[in-house]
């Protein structure tokens, strides 16, 4: 039986204004197009379909807000890193990314999904980084772990772990297709079992940062998660185009 038994799809939003109302706790998952994100959120809450599967990286460019329960959401960002869009879509979504991260109090935490046989990337380091920016958590989804032979699933596990060693961020792997990592999602620190503690959280509430110049894409970064201080933070967004 599903945690979640009511999750249900809520609303939309393609620009700032169409966000969900700014109340309650929301934890946010994110990940590369054609990371497995739509898949682990429907083998996390136990709802098959709820998160539309896409076979066409980056066409989704929406955020979409699930409601858990009254006043707690799952959201899902839209995919990142994908090469064959419209620079004017690519700088939309960094628009409204930045924006989303800055503003939203009700945020308490990111589980980021990452395909186990890419490991992490500087896309998905600069987006860790992004929310521990805002002191929020963060849990890793090594999704795909069926792909990897054990070794090198063990070894791609300590390498997200050891690059996020210096923070409070999680890792485990995953598989929503041989159901590897669901009992371990499901208890101790694993997705699900976040998905719960940081939902029962307070956001910590930090002062949003104002958007500038500066934010442009274009700049490259190293895969090790370093929790962004001072003007680090205004530099982010440049390694998420």
């Amino acid at each position: 039986m599903s945690t979640y038994p009511n999750v249900k799809f809520l609303t939309s939003a393609a620009e700032p204004h169409q966000l969900a109302a700014d109340v309650g706790k929301e934890i946010a998952f994110a990940g590369r197009s054609n990371s497995g994100k739509s898949t682990a959120i429907n083998a996390v809450t136990q709802r098959s379909g709820l998160a539309r599967v896409s076979r066409t990286p980056g066409r989704t460019q929406l955020i979409n807000f699930f409601e858990l329960s009254p006043e707690r959401r799952l959201v899902d960002l839209p995919g990142y890193g994908f090469a064959k869009v419209p620079e004017r879509v690519r700088l939309h979504w960094l628009q409204l990314m930045e924006h989303y991260f800055n503003v939203r109090e009700s945020l308490v935490g990111l589980i980021l999904i990452v395909d186990s046989r890419r490991g992490l990337g500087a896309q998905d380091a600069g987006m860790l980084e992004w929310v521990l920016a805002r002191d929020r958590f963060a849990h890793v989804l090594l999704t795909k772990a069926d792909k990897l032979n054990r070794r090198d699933a063990q070894r791609v596990l300590r390498e997200t772990k050891a690059a996020c060693s210096d923070t409070a961020v999680t890792a485990q792997l995953f598989s929503a297709h041989k159901d590897e990592g669901f009992e371990e999602a499901r208890a101790g620190d694993g997705s699900l079992a976040c998905l719960k503690k940081l939902l029962k959280k307070k956001a910590p509430v930090v002062t949003p940062r104002a958007a500038t110049e500066a934010d442009q894409p274009g700049m490259g970064m190293t895969n090790r998660v370093i929790p962004a201080q001072g003007e680090e933070r205004e530099r982010l967004s440049r390694s998420l185009g």
